[in-house]
């Protein structure tokens, strides 16, 4: 059967339908931009399957690579915030000084790594840097006093000779993790949105192919056999289709508390509530809309002659009439995925979805104190790197449904 429907699908898709996807610059332009999402995902899953080789892993991302909140390229830190970043890693090398050199070889701030020297030497940098600091305290408002700035540069300078020098790819590296910007716990708001991609196609595909192809096969088959099957498949996609989508989710999700789903620190099974409770209220939208092709196609003549020539009802179903709703498919699949993401980040936002590692739903969520404060950062990178990947998927599955759907023929 499957062999049957995607050849079934190139027959439909390579002549009319492609030829009128590629002169849409705008949908080749959103297909590019998808393909991009989908090959930075697969290196993040390769950092989950080699950590520290290649990608980006978990483990990665959830490292500080600053020791406070700074922010993105588009604004330079307060003279109040360097001097802050200063005390910290101040105080985090003195406190790592004082388990000896096993301690300072565990600071590390993304490439940033203690320079190999004495362990008495790295002391004097540090009280060095202290009595610095301290004529800094002695200033009211750092921000306001015209001769804080260059103090600050002074401190600045002499705890970056904590610092081994950096390559110029770790350099490359490290300033990319500090484009947009960093969170409360000092971790790249970059990576952070660059992981979640992951989750988000991750949730995407895997929602969107079980719950069309459920619906698709339930579809087909109210439609085709009729009778009590089908009135049975209507009732209870009509019953659930009376309870507002959020809510469903919400319940569905919710019933997972206490599971060892719901306790995995893998995230792969976190994301099991998620899957789950998105493909119970999905399958709804492709199980209609296949229902309402396969009643139209079951009446055509190359059904009809299907059945005079003895052929059984589930094969001429799964041979001949599912594969002529292909189109269909692959438009709701598309739809679906979009719906996918959306659903997950507000699922993540209310504390439901995501739980081990970051989403775009969870860093709205852990960025609305951010917000309070002026700090647009986190929730900036989340929103928009969804909303390229959304509106992308939007074009592209505009410019399929006009190109591959029969009944717009041109």
């Amino acid at each position: 059967m499957i062999a049957r429907a995607a050849a079934a699908a190139r027959s439909a898709l390579a002549a009319r339908g492609t030829r009128k996807f590629l002169r849409n610059r705008i949908a080749v332009g959103a297909l590019g931009v998808i393909v991009l999402y989908f090959l930075v995902g697969f290196w993040v899953v390769l950092g989950e399957v080699f950590p520290g080789r290649v990608g980006l892993s978990l483990q990665q991302v959830e490292l500080p690579v600053a020791p406070v909140a700074l922010p993105g390229w588009t604004a330079a830190p307060t003279v109040e915030r360097r001097a802050e970043a200063c005390r910290a890693l101040i105080e985090e090398v003195t406190r790592a000084a004082r388990a000896g050199e096993d301690g300072l070889r565990s600071v590390r701030y993304g490439r940033l790594v203690l320079a190999d020297r004495p362990l008495e030497d790295t002391r004097a940098i540090v009280r060095d840097a202290r009595a610095m600091y301290r004529d800094l305290e002695k200033i009211d408002d750092l921000d306001a006093d015209p001769g804080a700035p260059s103090l600050v540069a002074a401190l600045e300078a002499k705890v970056a000779t904590l610092w081994a020098p950096l390559s110029g790819w770790d350099r490359f590296v490290q300033s990319v993790s500090l484009s947009l910007g960093t969170d409360r716990q000092g971790r790249s708001v970059f990576l952070r949105a660059v992981y979640s991609i992951k989750v988000a196609l991750q949730v995407g595909i895997v929602v969107a192919v079980i719950a069309v192809a459920v619906g698709t096969l339930l579809g087909a088959a109210a439609a085709y056999y009729g009778g009590w099957i089908d009135a049975a498949i209507v009732w209870v996609y009509s019953t659930l289709s009376s309870i507002p989508e959020l809510i469903l989710l919400a319940v569905l999700v919710y019933a997972f508390s206490g599971s060892e789903f719901d306790k995995a620190s893998n995230p792969w099974l976190a994301l099991v509530p998620v899957y789950a409770a998105m493909c119970l209220e999905f399958w709804i939208g492709p199980c209609r809309v296949i229902r309402g092709e396969v009643l139209k196609i079951k009446e055509l003549e190359y059904v009809q002659a299907g059945r005079a020539m003895g052929f059984g009802r589930a094969r001429i179903l799964l041979r001949h009439v599912i594969p002529n709703t292909a189109h269909l498919i692959f438009i709701n699949m598309s739809l679906l995925f979009i719906a996918a993401i959306k659903f997950e980040v507000i699922l993540s936002f209310l504390g439901l979805g995501v739980k081990v590692g970051p989403s775009w739903g969870r860093m709205i969520q852990e960025s609305t104190q951010e917000v309070i404060n002026g700090v647009y950062w986190q929730i900036g990178a989340a929103t928009v790197f969804m909303f390229a990947l959304v509106l992308a998927f939007n074009i592209v599955s505009d410019a399929l449904q006009d190109a591959f759907d029969p009944r717009h023929v041109g």
